[in-house]
This record gives structure tokens, C-alpha cells and sequence, in this order.
């Protein structure tokens, strides 16, 4: 029987992802009047950095890796590796043609080549761990400490982090999206009898007092925490799992940290309501220890029902709006399509999942 990998639906996700961050922001659509492939025989481009260079070539590594992973767990053989290749270069060649009738996005041969190349490295990097049986390993891995039904969960732990290099106006607290969906549907329909429709705020929202934001901090951890937790097999791993989380948490905020204010400000984040959230997040992970999994869903849903609720009736400051023009229109470009979209869809995803698992009969773990 063929194994079901997480490798399919990371691959997807991924794919949308490159897209989103190759494309946006979807205006100005226009016709040059030159060929969509002319970009192919160009020269060197005259303005490049060597970030441009790395992020090109690292941003399709992962994309190679999991869609050949996927395809050897499958069953395709010998055809995982070539056909990973070259669904990737197809991909990258569709974005950079595409991106001809884009005026904010400029195609390149340069940028082609990196992408094919980042995809051969990662599919590359696949074939390798198979041949050394690592893939091998990481399934009787799984198999151990995981129950079967853990497919949803693990994909959404493998986003989280990604979801966190995109700064939050509250450390953790992903799903911030009632304003700048207010904002979108007010630009949609404007000048049109439908805006009288759009449920705006009457009144000016009031910010986070200090103990509510320590409150959405720990929230913001104890719910992929809680979703680990469903899916271990026993306490000893649920405590494996709670430090890595923690380390996981620090070291991605920290780095997000340093990509907005500099290296220097890279513990900016860690203000007193956030030490204070992060340890009611271990005490109450420590207390959930021994929880059944169907408890750990319902404490899900019930964190992020919570936290979507406080972070979404409280404003983004001036100062912290001000901050994304790093992000947003420096040269985080690619890295903000990628994570701002999974900081704001990540809560409503695990959601989701947290629902469907408790919608489902009990069995082995509940």
C-alpha cells in the first residue's frame, strides 16, 4: 500500500505560496508589445544583489524536496526525481512570463536558471536521504511517535513557523485580519451600493491592555501546542515537543525580529507581557500534559476562538503599520507573500482541523 505523505499537500501549499510571492501584487496588468519569451535570450540583468541570487536559488529548494519526496513515497520510482525537476521548471517558467504583463515585476533568465537550479539541489537532496534510508527512518519515526491520523497536524506545525517571520503586532497572535479585510472590502466596493453592506467599527477600537496581550501570547502558543499534543503518542514526547516548540517559537521571533529593526533589535519582541505569556503558555502546556486528544482539540479551538476574537477587536498601531514598509515594499518582498499569507490563514486552518478531528468517531488516543 502506498504511504500518504504530508510531502503532497506541503508541495501545494508551496506552490501557491510561490505564486502569491512571484505575482503580487496582481495591478497594473499591461501589454508590452514584446514577445512574453524574450526574456529567455537577454543579457544579464544590469541591477542585481546577492540576495536576489540566494533567495532565487533557496526558494525552490523546498519545492524540489517535497514534490520528489511525495512522488518516491508514491510509488513513481525512478521518475520521482526528473519529474519533480521539471514540474518546478515549468513553474518558474510560467511566473517569469507571466510576470511580462506585471509593471512591479520584471522577468529574468537569471531568475529562471536559480529557480530550476534550487529545485534540482532540493530534489536532489531527496533522492539522496532515500537512497541512505533517512525517509525510511523519518516514516518508522513517525510511525512511533505519531498516531496515523496526524497528517493534518503536521502540516500545519510545519507552516507555523513560517507563518511567524511575518511580524505581528502581538508576539504570536497570527489571524490579525479584521482590518486590513475592512480596508479591502471598502476599496471593492466603493462607489457601489454594496459598501453600505460592509459591517464597519462604529467606534475607534481600543488597543490590547498589557495582561490581555500576555493573555494572546500564551494562546498564541498553547495552540500548536495543543495540536502536538493530539497527535503524540505519549506524555515523554509531548515534553520532547513542548521544548522544541518553545526553542522553535524564540529563534523564529527573533529572527523576525532582526529582519524589521536590524540585528540589533532582534529581542525587541520580548517585552514583559510577552515573558509573561510565554510562561502561562508552558505552565498551562505542562498542566495539558496528560490530556486525552479529544481534549486537546476542544482546548484548541477554544485558544484560537479566543485569541481571534481579542486580536481582532483590538487595532494595529501606527507604529507597528509603519514598521511593514520593510516588509512590504523593501527587499522582503518574496518572503512577505510567503508569510503574510500564512500568518493570517494559519489560525483559521487549524480551525478547521481541530473541528474536523472532534467531528470524527473517537478511536485509539481520544
Amino acid at each position: 500500500m502506498q504511504a500518504r505523505s504530508s510531502a503532497w499537500t506541503l508541495a501545494l501549499i508551496f506552490t501557491g505560496l510561490v505564486l502569491y510571492a512571484s505575482l503580487y501584487p496582481f495591478e497594473g496588468w499591461r501589454a508590452q508589445g514584446v514577445s512574453p519569451l524574450a526574456f529567455l535570450w537577454a543579457p544579464w540583468p544590469q541591477y542585481w544583489t546577492g540576495f536576489d541570487l540566494w533567495s532565487n536559488l533557496v526558494g525552490y529548494m523546498p519545492l524540489g524536496f517535497l514534490l520528489a519526496l511525495g512522488m518516491m513515497r508514491a510509488g513513481w520510482g525512478a521518475w520521482s526525481w526528473p519529474l519533480a525537476v521539471l514540474w518546478s521548471l515549468l513553474l518558474t517558467l510560467l511566473v517569469e512570463t507571466v510576470q511580462n504583463f506585471l509593471p512591479m515585476r520584471v522577468p529574468s533568465n537569471v531568475d529562471l536558471g536559480l529557480n530550476a537550479a534550487g529545485a534540482l539541489v532540493g530534489a536532489s537532496a531527496a533522492w539522496v536521504l532515500q537512497r541512505l534510508g533517512a525517509l525510511r527512518r523519518w516514516s518508522q519515526f513517525r510511525a512511533d511517535w505519531f498516531f496515523p491520523q496526524a497528517h493534518g497536524g503536521l502540516v500545519l506545525l510545519a507552516l507555523w513557523p513560517a507563518a511567524l517571520l511575518y511580524p505581528a503586532s502581538v508576539p504570536f497572535g497570527l489571524g490579525q485580519v479584521s482590518e486590513r479585510l475592512e480596508a479591502g472590502l471598502v476599496r471593492l466596493l466603493a462607489d457601489t451600493p454594496f459598501l453600505d453592506w460592509v459591517p464597519l467599527r462604529a467606534d475607534t477600537a481600543l488597543p490590547l491592555g498589557p495582561l490581555a496581550e500576555a493573555f494572546c501570547v500564551a494562546l498564541g502558543l498553547l495552540a500548536p501546542l495543543l495540536m502536538g499534543y493530539a497527535d503524540l503518542r505519549s506524555v515523554g514526547r509531548r515534553g520532547v515537543f513542548l521544548l522544541m516548540l518553545f526553542a522553535c517559537a524564540l529563534g523564529v521571533s527573533g529572527l523576525s525580529s532582526a529582519l524589521t529593526y536590524g540585528p540589533s533589535h532582534a529581542w525587541s519582541w520580548m517585552t514583559p507581557q510577552a515573558g509573561v505569556g510565554m510562561g502561562l503558555a508552558l505552565l498551562l502546556g505542562l498542566l495539558c500534559m496528560t490530556l486525552p486528544a479529544r481534549l486537546c482539540h476542544v482546548g484548541l479551538l477554544l485558544s484560537l476562538a479566543v485569541s481571534l476574537s481579542l486580536l481582532n477587536r483590538a487595532p494595529v498601531s501606527a507604529y507597528f503599520a509603519q514598521s511593514l514598509q520593510v516588509w512590504e515594499q523593501g527587499r522582503f518582498i518574496r518572503f512577505h507573500g510567503l508569510s503574510q499569507w500564512l500568518g493570517w490563514l494559519w489560525p483559521f486552518a487549524a480551525l478547521w482541523l481541530g473541528a474536523r478531528a472532534l467531528a470524527r468517531p473517537p478511536g485509539r488516543g481520544d
